[in-house]
């Protein structure tokens, strides 16, 4: 993997969010759930994320993660995705989320 500058990281928009809720995302082609994150000043913001193994829909709302909310919408089969939720994925695929530590205000960046 090749370094990148201090001005590249910069670039990357990353902010605390809370999942307001959770759909299940049937048309997906590998499981996925749609998220609508609450991002404070930003506004609210969907998602898809591949996470239906190590949690449950209910379980979710509330939770506070973190997201890249600087891509461009992508287009996942009949929804658009507005930011990227940030996870670590384990050598069989499970996604576990990236939160902070305790309850921060939504829409704080991450430097």
């Amino acid at each position: 993997m090749s370094t990148i500058s201090w001005n590249d990281f910069e670039k990357v928009d990353i902010r605390t969010g809370t999942i307001m809720s959770v759909e299940a995302f049937p048309e997906a082609k590998k499981p996925a759930y749609k998220l609508t994150i609450d991002f404070g000043e930003l506004g609210i913001k969907k998602s898809s994320a591949q996470i239906t193994t190590l949690y449950e829909m209910a379980a979710l709302t509330g939770m506070q993660i973190l997201a890249v909310v600087n891509f461009p919408p992508k287009q996942i089969g009949p929804f658009v995705s507005e930011v990227l939720v940030l996870g670590v994925v384990s050598e069989n695929g499970e996604v576990t989320l990236l939160t902070a530590k305790g309850p921060v205000k939504n829409g704080l960046k991450v430097s």
